[in-house]
């Protein structure tokens, strides 16, 4: 089993380059209202500077299919993960565009309605996996809060899952093992949890979290 890291939130070259020197697959940029929002030309600025091999997602909450489509020209991205109401219209859009060179990713938040939400993502065939998140009343991401991992297991994370499964929402260097042992997803994302401040990378913690999460492998 291999897992996928994303180390996401990121403002600078430095912490992206943090971020692919600790081991991490896929370096995350947030194109929606954030403390770690960037914009095109910032994220165009650190892209051309990172190996090819590794994934460069842009983050986009509601954002129509216009805009997406330029950060990812612009900014030089490899995917995209898509929170809230990105329509199917708008996800068909991207894939007949870009075809299978982007990763597309749809979010969505554990609770009552996740295993709903689970189907229809996995119903869509433009849709290369699904990112599950915490949220609160004012943020659909980057919440700093763990969601019931034990619950999500019984729920969407058990049995046959009809997708990759990325998990997401308060996880840190020091719960990620737990998380990878009770979900089992194929991937982890990690923003607020490897920061010193919000926008800001702490490396210490950058590299804790990808050495925990790869280590949780083999127990």
């Amino acid at each position: 089993m291999s897992l996928w890291i994303k180390i996401c939130g990121n403002t600078s070259l430095a912490d992206a380059q943090l971020a692919v020197d600790a081991g991490a697959d896929a370096v995350g940029f947030v194109f929606a209202a954030s403390p770690r929002r960037v914009t095109t030309e910032q994220v165009a600025a650190i892209t051309p500077h990172l190996p090819a091999a590794v994934e460069k997602i842009g983050v986009f909450v509601e954002a129509d299919f216009n805009a997406i489509a330029d950060a990812i020209e612009r900014g030089g991205l490899t995917g995209v993960q898509l929170h809230s109401d990105s329509s199917a219209e708008s996800v068909a859009q991207l894939r007949g565009r870009f075809r299978r060179g982007l990763r597309i990713l749809r979010v969505i938040h554990f609770g009552e309605d996740a295993a709903r939400q689970l189907r229809e993502a996995s119903a869509d065939v433009s849709v290369d996996g699904v990112l599950v998140d915490s949220r609160t009343a004012t943020a659909v991401g980057g919440t700093g809060i763990a969601f019931d991992w034990q619950a999500a297991r019984s729920t969407i994370f058990g049995g046959e899952r009809p997708m990759r499964l990325v998990a997401a929402g308060g996880l840190t260097p020091g719960n990620v093992a737990e998380a990878i042992a009770t979900l089992r997803p194929w991937g982890v994302d990690v923003a607020s949890g490897t920061e010193s401040s919000p926008g800001r990378k702490d490396p210490a913690k950058v590299r804790a979290f990808v050495e925990n999460a790869r280590a949780a492998l083999v127990l």
